[in-house]
């Protein structure tokens, strides 16, 4: 039998100490009047984690574009706040992008 047989993969834990090791923030997509989408994130450097930043990566929309951002999660202090471009995002915030008309 294998020594393998008997080791105990932690790839949950790994996993965990990869996204730690790396500073990554996950942010989720919230499209206008639907449920966020859990299944498609944003993935963002932490040192350059704002609603700027996640508008450029997430919808391409230049920052004369941005009017404000709907959060959802750690960042927010209530459910949802409106912020501005510069407002810091928290892992697993839920983001909603509102444009300018």
């Amino acid at each position: 039998m294998s020594s393998f047989a008997h080791l105990e993969w932690n790839l949950d834990g790994l996993l965990d100490k990869i996204w730690e090791y790396l500073d990554l923030t996950r942010i989720y997509t919230k499209p206008n009047g639907m449920n966020p989408d859990y299944e498609n994130l944003v993935i963002l450097s932490s040192k350059k984690r704002t609603g700027r930043t996640f508008a450029t990566r997430f919808s391409r929309i230049c920052p004369k574009q941005f009017k404000y951002a709907l959060v959802w999660g750690s960042s927010a202090k209530h459910k949802p706040q409106r912020v501005g471009k510069e407002h810091e995002l928290e892992d697993e915030d839920v983001v909603q992008i509102i444009k300018k008309v």
